[in-house]
Parts: structure tokens; sequence; C-alpha cells
């Protein structure tokens, strides 16, 4: 079975390829659109009795209103932690304690701030992107060592690096499509 570590190599190839677009779908989740959304708040760290915990270990958020987030925390004690986690995450937002309930009011974005947005996003995609050619180099090198260490013919590795670069392709298109979708989202007023 002697393209049974050529699959394997594509195989592992498209895992991490497939890590790399979903990292960037949790990394476009906390960019803002025009719209209130619990997914803005995602990557917030509260500093919980001591360690680091993500805000939604310990509170539940909602989006009531388009332009509104509530934060409601499992702990009372631990509101002005949570505060702390929403204004050290630099979201640009400014929570209101009202004893019970954090409110944080989203204020519409303006069109220069809308365009800083979707840089912000097409950024990020340039580096999911870059992420998946190391990950097509990386896996096109140990292809070259495999063909070579296992003395294969050279159609072996030519299947396999088109097969690779397929499978690169459909990535890139999913980091394009996602990219489309959320500058729609970023633009739409």
């Amino acid at each position: 079975m002697p393209d049974d570590p050529i699959q394997d190599l594509l195989d592992e190839a498209d895992e991490r390829m497939e890590e790399a677009v979903s990292y960037l779908q949790s990394e476009l989740k906390t960019i803002r659109a025009g719209r209130a959304s619990p997914g803005m708040l995602e990557n917030v760290t509260v500093d919980y009795y001591g360690s680091q915990t993500p805000l939604n270990q310990v509170a539940s958020v909602s989006a009531p209103q388009p332009d509104l987030l509530v934060v409601q925390p499992f702990d009372r004690n631990a509101m002005e932690d949570i505060e702390k986690g929403i204004m050290k995450a630099d979201l640009g937002l400014n929570p209101n304690n009202d004893g019970e309930k954090i409110r944080i009011p989203i204020p519409p974005l303006s069109e220069e701030r809308r365009k800083e947005l979707v840089e912000t996003a097409r950024e990020r995609a340039e580096d999911a992107k870059i992420s998946i050619r190391n990950i097509r180099r990386d896996a096109k090198n140990e292809l070259q060592r495999i063909v070579e260490d296992e003395n294969l013919s050279e159609d072996v590795r030519y299947g396999g690096e088109e097969d690779l670069q397929e499978i690169t392709d459909a990535h890139t298109d999913q980091v394009d499509t996602l990219l489309e979708k959320k500058k729609d989202k970023i633009m739409d007023v």
C-alpha cells in the first residue's frame, strides 16, 4: 500500500487547514457588525477568583435589542470583574452595571468605522490564508521526503501535489466566502 502515508499526509493537512478556517470563523465573530451579537464578547476573559475564565463560564450574554447586549452574571460578586474584563478586551464598549445585570449599549457604526472593521476582517482572512499556505508548504516538503524515502515514482508525488492543491484551494475558497459574508454584514446599514 504505497499510497497510504501520502493519504495520511493529505488527511492531516486537510484537518489542519480546517482548524485554520475554524479559527478564522471565531475571530470574525468578535468583529462587530452593525447589530449587537453575543459573539462580540466571545473572546472576553474575566479574572474570576484569581484565574482567567472565559466570560461565557461566569455569565450569560444576550442581545435583546439590535443596539444592546445584556450580561447576566451567575455570581453577583463577579460583576466588577466582568466589567473590567469587558473594558480590558479593548472592544470600544462601555458596560453599565445596574447591580443586577451589565448592560452594554452598542452605538451605531459610522461609515469610516465600518471600513476599518472591513479592513480588520480582511487582515484576519489574510492571516488564515497564510496559515493554509504554510500547511501546504510543510505537507509538500513531507510528501517529497516520503517519495524519496520509499522510492516511489514521480507520478505518485505529482498526484499527491495535485490533491494537496485541491485541498488548499477548497479551504482558501472557504476563507474568501467567510470574508465576503462578514463584509456584507459590516457594511449592511
